[in-house]
């Protein structure tokens, strides 16, 4: 039998309707339990349950993309000087391409979401996400993942100054890290400002370290390696030509 609720001395019964914590928690889990339990209560092991879309009324419902069979699309791709021509499904990302279909697992998937940075390729020289980028919308585009960017032994010079200055420590981040840092050089060599650049007419940035945080900001370190990534950085601005630093 539930406990008799009762006022208070003023006739007040919001005392009775307090909830700690710890019986909030376990509210919160019970409501989820049977959430859970509703779903999926019913359907047979093996089973299928069609998803749709309502537009309106039920007569006018479309099943969901995961019920259209793929659109296929021939692509060609320059990847690292090369062309490769293939076959794919529109809905698949270039990231997805590079790794699972040609091979460059140089170029790491971490987020998957355009937030880590680990992805980072050069799209016709500009940096970009190959997480957010369709294979089919880079059609015919130059790119360049982490392992184009040496010649056979010959490291590009930004690799080298990663060893040289310790700019990794698991080293997961590093390619994605390697090809952001060019593509910002070229970026900061034709003047292009970013947020904390204060003159915003100069043609060629002088990249201090607010400017080099500032525009390496969506690489992410889990290891917290920033440091020897912006000593890095800075040895190759200085060496490299057009860029002032």
């Amino acid at each position: 039998m539930p406990a008799e609720i009762t006022p208070d001395a003023k006739g007040d019964f919001r005392h009775a309707l307090t909830v700690t914590r710890r019986e909030a928690i376990k509210l919160t889990a019970l409501a989820g339990a049977a959430l859970a339990t509703a779903k999926f209560s019913g359907l047979a092991a093996g089973s299928t349950m069609p998803i749709y879309v309502p537009l309106g009324s039920p007569s006018t419902a479309m099943p969901v993309a995961a019920d259209i069979p793929p659109q296929l699309m021939p692509v060609a791709l320059q990847i690292n000087g090369k062309l490769y021509t293939l076959t794919i499904d529109t809905r698949t990302t270039l990231l997805d391409t590079l790794r699972e279909s040609l091979g460059f697992t140089g170029t790491k998937k971490g987020c998957d979401h355009g937030q880590c940075g680990a992805c980072t390729v050069l799209i016709d020289g500009r940096r970009a996400n190959a997480c957010l980028a369709l294979a089919v919308m880079v059609d015919g585009s130059e790119i360049t993942t982490i392992e184009g960017l040496s010649k056979g032994d010959q490291l590009h010079p930004m690799q080298q100054a990663f060893l040289t200055h310790d700019g990794f420590q698991c080293g997961y981040c590093t390619p994605g890290q390697i090809c952001s840092s060019v593509g910002m050089l070229s970026e900061a060599a034709a003047g292009m400002p970013s947020h904390v650049t204060a003159d915003l007419s100069i043609k060629k940035v002088t990249l201090s370290d607010d400017e080099i945080r500032e525009r390496m900001s969506g690489n992410l370190c889990r290891c917290s390696a920033y440091p020897n990534i912006i000593n890095a950085i800075r040895e190759v601005s200085k060496a490299t030509r057009g860029v002032q630093s």
